[in-house]
């Protein structure tokens, strides 16, 4: 499906049906390239699913693992939305939102916008001022991945804002590790919150030696494959020290609430990435209301761009707190007149 207007996303709407009659949905991932998404889910997950319990959402976890390495090997962003259907199913049999099904620890969370590129540090500047304005809790930056530019947004940013307002920065794996060591001593004296993805989240040598040179939080894991077994090994040898996950590019709610406990047992903080489109957001959103170690949902900004799909958009208040739906399942209420609209092909 192509979402249509300025931004020409292209999706996937995954569902399922029981035997029952009970329905599951999911938006999915697809970049700019639905056509191959699809042709990647219809033809190594669809059979995979089809006649099997959707009750038994860890035995198909495990079971794909297998099937995956046999000759399949589908991208990261591939499981997700089936995994999130087989949720969305057990809600609505159980008659419970989400976050209660997993096990609810709050009813609503802090939001922080984070950026697009933009094109000048003003740009930045003046985006980060308005989150603090709306009642947002922090802004994250991400920038071009020159130093230079980076270092002229990340002080601009904070000047705007004044010293107290949250700020992380994301550079998108962009620097040297001396170049990351540069801007990490600079984002220290500025009091930015986390230093997130400043190396390729593979590069465990590197991530290792910044953590222990610097004082601001090294966050990643953001697109490392593996999910939640080698964020373990993350972990253990001190790669970073805050972790990342999501229901899209980690392979759906079972891996993300996996990862999570895995954090929480060594004391670690595990920050829900954004899934960008909001009809997943919401996923990410009862994650983070049954997690106690993850402190934000992050929201990528202008929020307008990505709430497509859904008649209701995602409820913020206004102290910048995000609400999980009360609906059974996942709780999105679909536009299924737009989705027939932008579909491009039924698999």
């Amino acid at each position: 499906m192509r979402a249509g207007g300025n931004s020409n996303f292209e999706f996937l709407i995954v569902s399922m049906k029981t035997d029952s009659g009970i329905e599951g949905h999911s938006l999915g991932f697809a970049g700019r390239g639905a056509n191959m998404a699809g042709a990647i889910a219809a033809s190594a997950l669809k059979p995979f699913f089809e006649g099997k319990d959707p009750l038994f959402r860890e035995q198909l976890w495990q079971d794909f693992r297998t099937y995956d390495r046999w000759w399949n090997h589908v991208p990261i962003y591939s499981y997700g939305p089936f995994d999130i259907c087989l949720w969305d199913i057990a809600g609505k049999l159980c008659g419970l939102p989400l976050y209660k099904l997993l096990g609810a620890y709050r009813d609503k969370i802090p939001v922080y916008a984070s950026s697009f590129v933009l094109d000048t540090p003003d740009d930045y500047a003046r985006q980060a001022l308005e989150a603090k304005t709306q009642k947002w809790h922090a802004y994250k930056l991400h920038p071009l991945g020159r130093v230079d530019f980076d270092l002229a947004a990340y002080r601009a940013c904070r000047e705007a804002v004044g010293p107290d307002f949250k700020l992380m920065a994301d550079p998108v794996a962009a620097y040297s590790y001396e170049d990351a060591l540069r801007v990490g001593r600079e984002l220290e004296r500025l009091n930015y919150y986390w230093f997130e993805e400043p190396l390729p989240d593979t590069n465990f040598h590197g991530l290792r030696k910044l953590a222990a040179a610097l004082d601001i939080p090294i966050c990643g894991t953001e697109v490392l494959p593996g999910s939640h077994y080698s964020t373990a090994q993350c972990i253990s040898e001190s790669v970073v020290d805050i972790v990342r996950t999501d229901v899209s590019w980690k392979g759906g709610v079972t891996p993300v609430m996996k990862t999570a406990h895995l954090a929480e047992s060594f004391g670690v903080h595990c920050e829900v990435h954004t899934a960008i489109y909001h009809a997943l957001e919401i996923v990410n959103l009862h994650c983070c209301a049954a997690i106690s170690n993850c402190e934000f949902l992050e929201l990528l900004y202008p929020i307008s761009d990505m709430n497509f799909g859904m008649k209701r958009a995602i409820d913020i208040d206004a102290s910048g707190y995000a609400h999980p739906p009360e609906a059974p399942g996942i709780g999105v209420e679909w536009d299924w007149d737009f989705i027939e609209n932008c579909t491009m092909k039924v698999l």
